[in-house]
């Protein structure tokens, strides 16, 4: 009788010991951000703009290259990202369009430029991802056209203030429309 005692005030103690838990499922993989060292801004399939930060995070400031356009024109545009800091340098674009959920383009035009962006590519979900858009100039001016690299933005958003997310890249280039 004293056995069936114990094991009765045991069995509280062998119910809260034991879980649901999986012990043996295995963990989500960690999709972390992207090192980025160089963004290169390939206008008609010519390089037109570039930054490049050969020390990533590093004290040195990155490279930019700044553009050119023609007034009353329109352009494709294409992104590149690599990773310069390998051995062999890594083409990140492929990733980011392959993460597409994941990743969202941003451009801010500033100054006197009167220029035109629109996404001519998109995630898997009809959202604007913007590693290819369309840019279209106007009359001349200078100003600058920022490109944001935004990583696990909220999509859909209303641009990049809603966005959230974390910035993998962003560089502002000088542009001048003659």
């Amino acid at each position: 009788m004293k056995i069936f005692k114990y094991a009765l005030l045991a069995l509280p103690f062998l119910y809260f010991s034991c879980s649901d838990d999986d012990d043996n499922s295995i963990p989500e993989p960690i999709n972390e951000e992207e090192v980025i060292t160089t963004l290169n801004v390939y206008v008609n399939e010519i390089l037109a703009m570039s930054s490049t930060d050969a020390d990533g995070d590093g004290p040195l400031d990155p490279v930019v290259t700044d553009g050119v356009l023609a007034a009353s024109t329109t352009y494709d545009v294409r992104l590149e990202f690599l990773n310069e800091l390998e051995e062999e340098p890594e083409d990140i674009t492929e990733e980011i369009e392959e993460e597409d959920l994941e990743h969202q383009v941003f451009y801010s035009v500033g100054g006197d430029l009167n220029v035109g962006v629109e996404y001519a590519n998109f995630d898997s979900d009809g959202n604007p991802l913007g590693t290819q858009v369309t840019l279209t100039t106007n009359e001349a001016g200078s100003g600058t056209i920022t490109i944001t690299l935004i990583h696990e933005p909220m999509k859909p958003n209303d641009g990049l203030d809603s966005a959230g997310g974390s910035t993998d890249i962003e560089v502002t280039f000088n542009v001048t429309v003659e």
